[in-house]
């Protein structure tokens, strides 16, 4: 078995039927937090992203970054022995997360229902692209298709440009998320509650929940949000900004930090100028106010104005590539860069005081790794002659 690093979720069992990047980027937080997560594949090749690249000695990392720390069985769920050893585990789970098309575990026999009669204590969780409900709750859907249906797709880009795609699987990563929430949650009330739920995570409800400003501005006017770039759409100067050898972002969410940049940049007249005397002065004059700071900013390096901004107490930030960002002495302050098994990647993003939060954790599982130990520790026991399982 493997061990779960010591987390608040150390005495969790979780049944991961899931597959791609939804699902088990939940359970793989889940697995972080100290929960013990069996990943059930199927015959074959198993979770499909284990055919996906980029590669790295011959793993896929996109099946590895979102796998780390798991136990692997396959296990063939239309046959009797293997159904027989999957209740079994059911059985003595706390956690079930499921990410098929809405009917599909209903038609195995294993809807929330089917294994609540089993394990009242379980939390069932399900995470598919629309839901349990609804008129689009059997719609097939990936990331991309929930980006565009959720209306964050046509926020996203500049003005002149097209409808752009979050620069990552924006809504299987939400999914995943509200998931593992879902999931601490209804643990959280069985406690209280001695029973188990249903979760219904969908990747478009998710999605929309993280509208934020566009769908503000919708309720407030009634007008469909436009594409506008990196700038906020209420507050001025904010935005990314072009130096004389590269770009670094402003936020200057007052009037204090607007007179503040002005001095800094050497252009201190800007504060008192009629056409950006306030915020709302400044957002009808946007276009003009970046057009002025950029004429002063392009006169020094970025990394001139990182440290003179910042010393006048004004909100900046470079421009990193990923690589920098990943590498930056922050991001290993914070433990954000470790090792699983061998691999480097993103590390967990929640701390919790008196819980480590290993450098070095186990890498994800080569298909059916575990296989025969799971198979003998879920074995179904004939009964002896007391009537007891032996």
């Amino acid at each position: 078995m493997v061990k779960s690093c010591h987390g608040p979720f150390s005495d969790i069992l979780v049944i991961d039927l899931t597959h791609v990047l939804n699902g088990p980027f939940g359970t793989t937080i889940l697995s972080d937090l100290g929960a013990r997560v069996i990943k059930i594949e199927t015959p074959g090749h198993g979770d499909d992203t284990r055919t996906y690249g980029p590669y790295l000695h011959d793993k896929s990392l996109y099946f590895s970054f979102v796998n780390r720390g798991k136990e692997s069985v396959i296990l063939n769920l239309k046959d009797d022995g293997d159904r027989a050893i999957f209740l079994n585990m059911v059985a003595q789970a706390d956690v079930l997360a499921e990410n098929f098309r809405p009917g599909v575990m209903a038609r195995l026999g294993f809807s929330y229902d089917d294994l609540a009669k089993i394990n009242p204590r379980l939390v069932y969780a399900s995470s598919s692209g629309f839901g349990q409900t609804g008129p689009l709750a059997l719609y097939p859907a990936y990331d991309t298709i929930i980006q565009a249906m959720s209306g964050i797709m046509s926020v996203t880009g500049f003005p002149d440009g097209a409808p752009t795609r979050v620069g990552t699987s924006l809504s299987d990563l939400l999914g995943g998320l509200y998931m593992f929430s879902g999931v601490a949650s209804a643990l959280y009330a069985r406690e209280k509650t001695g029973k188990g739920a249903h979760v219904d995570i969908s990747m478009f409800d998710a999605t929309l929940s993280f509208l934020e400003q566009s769908l503000m501005d919708y309720v407030a006017t009634g007008e469909v949000p436009r594409r506008i770039g990196n700038r906020h759409p209420d507050m001025a100067p904010f935005d990314v900004f072009e130096c004389a050898d590269g770009h670094v972002a402003i936020c200057c969410g007052n009037d204090h930090l607007f007179k503040a940049l002005c001095k800094a940049v050497g252009n201190p007249q800007l504060a008192t100028d009629p056409r950006f005397i306030d915020n709302t002065a400044r957002i009808n004059n946007v276009a003009v106010l970046k057009q002025a700071l950029e004429a002063s900013l392009k006169r020094q390096t970025a990394a001139y104005w990182l440290t003179t901004i910042h010393n006048a107490g004004v909100p900046i930030g470079p421009l990193l590539h990923v690589s920098e960002a990943i590498e930056h002495p922050q991001a290993k302050a914070r433990n954000m860069l470790i090792d699983a098994g061998g691999i480097k990647m993103p590390g967990n993003p929640i701390k919790i005081s008196g819980y480590l939060d290993p450098m070095v954790r186990a890498g994800a599982p080569e298909l059916d790794q575990h296989g025969a130990a799971l198979r003998t520790e879920f074995a179904v026991r004939p009964l002896s002659a007391a009537g007891r399982r032996s």
